[in-house]
């Protein structure tokens, strides 16, 4: 099952969660930022996404295992310009994971819904905000248009009781809180996931409720 973690402006936690809920699923998570990628890149030399989307990789090839295994992204403007989106679905297509989790980029630029237009489902990130809200709103319709469900949405950072049942309801998904913890923000840097750095905290048990919901979708 192919799960796209989107959103709306950046800064909400997208890169984190993407990276975090592969964790909890053991599956493959895909840094579909061509423009600006977050996820871990410096493993080892080897090809990267913009490589496989550009022709000069296969899919396998860019996988760098880990904590988390990991497809990363280059991070130059020329490979972002070679890197060819209408193939994202053969190039997030690995074999060997039940589940891939692609970090789509921020905004609703043409490369962020082509996440949206592979993935079976979506994971959308918000923070508890007004404006985050909205674009998570704005993000929910653009993956209805391309035919790509809602699993959940995450109200990411929360520091105290979130809207959670307004915004299933606003979205149509449930909605799970997920709370500022130190240990999310550093996950990736440290290439810890949260459930598996702190598996009793709050953090790691709301990371795990949302892959649950991803399994029970691909159950579904």
């Amino acid at each position: 099952m192919i799960v796209a973690v989107a959103g709306g402006k950046g800064g909400v936690g997208k890169s984190t969660l993407a990276y975090n809920v592969a964790g909890a699923l053991d599956a493959l998570v895909v840094d579909a930022d061509l423009a600006m990628a977050d996820l871990p890149g410096g493993r080892e030399r080897g090809p990267d996404l913009h490589d496989v989307l550009a022709g000069r990789a296969a899919p396998a090839e860019a996988v760098r295992p880990g904590p988390v295994d990991v497809v990363p992204c280059g991070r130059s403007l020329a490979g972002a310009r070679l890197a060819d989106v209408r193939q994202l679905r053969e190039a997030v297509a690995v074999s060997g994971y039940e589940h891939v989790v692609v970090d789509s980029p921020a905004g609703l630029r043409v490369d962020a819904g082509a996440p949206l237009a592979v993935a079976d489902a979506c994971l959308l990130t918000a923070s508890p905000t007004r404006w985050a809200l909205a674009d998570a709103i704005a993000a929910r319709e653009v993956a209805r248009e391309l035919g790509c469900g809602l699993a959940a949405v995450a109200l990411n950072r929360v520091v105290e009781d979130p809207p959670t049942d307004a915004v299933g309801r606003a979205l149509g998904a449930p909605a799970t809180a997920v709370p500022a913890d130190p240990r999310l923000a550093r996950s990736i840097g440290a290439e810890a996931p949260v459930t598996t750095a702190a598996p009793e905290s709050a953090a790691a048990r709301a990371v795990e409720s949302l892959a649950a919901v991803v399994r029970r979708c691909a159950v579904g």
